[in-house]
């Protein structure tokens, strides 16, 4: 495993549609761990592979509940329901946070590393986790959709002293 570089925005990665995954291999479940390690290492609670400069539709999400790590391949949302608004930040736009609105309820279908299909049911928070990481394999930042953006470093700054 190992702790792979986070790409910022604007490389161009980042507004790329992912491609499907088609071969589920020994290199996707390394992806996929690197992934998690990366994820974790940033203090992240989700990570696409764009953001680790692939595109591929690859998604790794922990917001640190009961659900634990969910590694997921070619992730659709098929079911939403709800609104909620709050706000967000991205490991490749550090220093910002936004207000986003996003589904209260998502049911996301997609794929384990082995290639067989699996649902969430997610809601809340970690349901606000995959939609943001499934936006990044569609080309979308949170701050494309943000109501409000603010700078967050004068405040970690301002925190630390």
């Amino acid at each position: 495993m190992s702790i792979r570089l986070i790409v910022k925005e604007p490389d161009p990665v980042l507004r790329e549609v992912a491609k499907e995954v088609t071969k589920f291999n020994d290199n996707l479940k390394k992806l996929l761990k690197d992934m998690a390690e990366t994820m974790y290492d940033a203090q992240g609670v989700g990570l696409a592979a764009p953001q680790i400069g692939i595109s591929k539709r690859v998604i790794v999400v922990d917001v640190g509940d009961e659900n634990g790590l969910v590694e997921m391949v070619n992730p659709v949302i098929v079911q939403q329901e709800g609104e909620q608004l709050g706000p967000e930040g991205c490991l490749s736009i550090p220093n910002l946070n936004g207000e986003v609105r996003r589904a209260e309820s998502i049911v996301v279908e997609g794929q384990n590393s082995s290639g067989e299909k699996f649902t969430v049911n997610a809601s809340g928070y970690f349901a606000r986790a995959f939609q943001h990481e499934i936006d990044h394999l569609n080309g979308i930042l949170f701050t494309d959709l943000a109501e409000s953006v603010y700078d967050i470093s004068d405040i970690q700054r301002k925190g630390g002293e």
